[in-house]
């Protein structure tokens, strides 16, 4: 069971370690494609959430944030394998930070062909991050195992 646990745990991470692979290799000096993608998505997002909280996000260079993404995205998948709850709850955090930026389908109407191809991908997301919040669930509920303490037996004389 501990195989099939492992394996299952490998499949669902190999989502993130693709990605990841794909933007290491493409980032380059600029950051790559993915930084040219993210830059606009990241400024409409800055001023959406200036607008709605009234905080204002600190200036981040788009290349450091795809290399956090890799960084978050590796680290992250190393420790899910192994069954650590810290590699689970770094994706949830690349998730939750990273799906309202990249899939922004709230800024078109629904009537959009942009609209639907972002909402689905946003929906895939949020299904990555309910599996992640199972899997930290079902690791917290599960109880330890305590060493079995060895029964003395009174000596009879």
């Amino acid at each position: 069971m501990a195989f099939v646990s492992f394996l299952g745990r490998l499949l669902f991470v190999s989502v993130f370690i693709l990605s990841a692979y794909q933007e290491y290799n493409e980032f380059g000096v600029d950051g790559g494609p993915r930084a040219k993608s993210l830059s606009p998505k990241f400024n409409v997002f800055s001023k959406h959430f200036t607008t709605q909280t009234g905080f204002q996000l600190p200036h981040v260079e788009i290349k450091h944030l795809v290399l956090a993404t890799i960084v978050m995205k590796g680290l992250g998948s190393f420790f899910f394998v192994f069954g650590s709850s810290l590699g689970a709850i770094i994706l949830l955090l690349h998730q939750a930070f990273t799906a309202p930026i990249l899939y922004d389908f709230y800024n078109y109407d629904a009537d959009k062909k942009e609209f639907a191809q972002l909402f689905v991908k946003f929906t895939q997301n949020l299904a990555l991050l309910g599996a992640l919040l199972f899997f930290i669930g079902m690791k917290n509920s599960m109880p330890r195992r305590s060493p079995k303490k060895k029964v003395s037996k009174t000596k009879t004389n």
